[in-house]
């Protein structure tokens, strides 16, 4: 299953210590064209995970916008493993906005908030990334083959 191999790739990233790049923040956009692989999921049979993968999505929008105000030279590390969770699910129409639009959710609700990273920030983000890992622990555990 391929959901499983993408969250236990977020799952290591999630768990490991901070890489540094540099790139500028962002939302997750959808891709211009779809991958070539996978199935989709029909459009009116979500995966019996997708609340689950909506609430990952926005960690990782939370994630996006708050190591980068806290000063971790990331990039796109969080919009990188939003964008491999949306290319290996494949998910499309009303799923896909769900999804996309929990990340923005996630990235925006503290942008609107956090300026200069704060004690409340640096807690946010150990929070996010405990939480993070169990999620895609849990739909590992779940639904792996």
């Amino acid at each position: 299953m391929r959901i499983t191999l993408t969250i236990g790739a977020i799952l290591l990233s999630l768990a490991l210590p901070v890489q540094a790049q540099q790139q500028s923040p962002g939302g997750v956009r959808p891709p211009n064209k779809p991958p070539a692989k996978a199935a989709e999921t029909h459009e009116s049979t979500p995966a019996p995970f997708d609340g689950d993968l909506q609430r990952l999505a926005e960690i990782l929008g939370s994630l996006q916008y708050l190591r980068i105000v806290c000063g971790a030279k990331e990039g796109q590390k969080w919009r990188a493993q939003m964008q491999a969770l949306i290319d290996t699910e494949v998910p499309s129409g009303e799923r896909k906005r769900r999804i996309v639009a929990r990340f923005n959710r996630g990235y925006r609700g503290f942008e609107q908030t956090y300026r200069t990273c704060t004690p409340a920030a640096d807690l946010a983000i150990r929070r996010y990334l405990d939480e993070g890992a169990k999620i895609a622990r849990e739909i590992t555990a779940r639904y792996a083959n």
